[in-house]
Order: C-alpha cells, then sequence, then structure tokens
C-alpha cells in the first residue's frame, strides 16, 4: 500500500475515534467530512447550543506534497500523538495551523 494510502486509513481512524466524543452541551454532532479526490479530512461540530448556532471544524487534515498537514487541531491532546501511534512518522507530520517560522521550533516538519 502507497504511503499517503496508508496515511488516509489512519487519518479516518484517528477522525472516527474522536468523533465518538460529543459535547456535553446543546444539541451538538460530530460530523466527519472526508474527500479523498483532493486528500481533505475533516471532523466538524454542527447543531446548537442554547441559541448559539454551531458550525466549527475541529480537526482538519490534508495530505500535500507527501505530508500529512494538520490545518486544524482544537483538540486537547493534539491529534498529531494519535496519527504517530499509528504509525505517520513525525517527519511527515505539519502543524500548519502554526505560521513556518515556529514550526521549526516544534519536533515535526516545517513544510
Amino acid at each position: 500500500m502507497e504511503k499517503l494510502e496508508r496515511y488516509a486509513l489512519v487519518i479516518k481512524e484517528v477522525l472516527t475515534e474522536n468523533a465518538r466524543f460529543a459535547p456535553s452541551h446543546g444539541h451538538i454532532e460530530p460530523t466527519l467530512v472526508f474527500d479523498d479526490e483532493h486528500r481533505s479530512y475533516q471532523l466538524m461540530y454542527l447543531g446548537w447550543d442554547g441559541p448559539r448556532r454551531v458550525h466549527s471544524t475541529l480537526i482538519h487534515i490534508r495530505l500535500r506534497d507527501g505530508k500529512v498537514w494538520i490545518e486544524a487541531d482544537g483538540t486537547e491532546e493534539g491529534v498529531a500523538p494519535s496519527l504517530q501511534m499509528r504509525g505517520v512518522a513525525k517527519h511527515d507530520i505539519v502543524l500548519a495551523f502554526y505560521s513556518e517560522s515556529k514550526r521549526r521550533y516544534t519536533e515535526f516538519a516545517v513544510a
């Protein structure tokens, strides 16, 4: 299996696992959005919290330039360790929500 195909399966597995946990307040539904054609994968929260509409991305990950780009990560522990535990190499993970100048201070890829 090609590396990026394997990474896509891992990403879907991690997002599906995170989707099991809905917020404890409001009527909010975890919603998975998997786009294999464009290699973009999201876990969103949709619904209502009292009078407030909830439409937010908790996790957004893309496969780009042979790497796993974490575009958004609203989890407490971060999604990168879960990806690593399932075989995604540190040097293939980009914390894209940080500016490129700050990424060099992380243990992950800059780009």
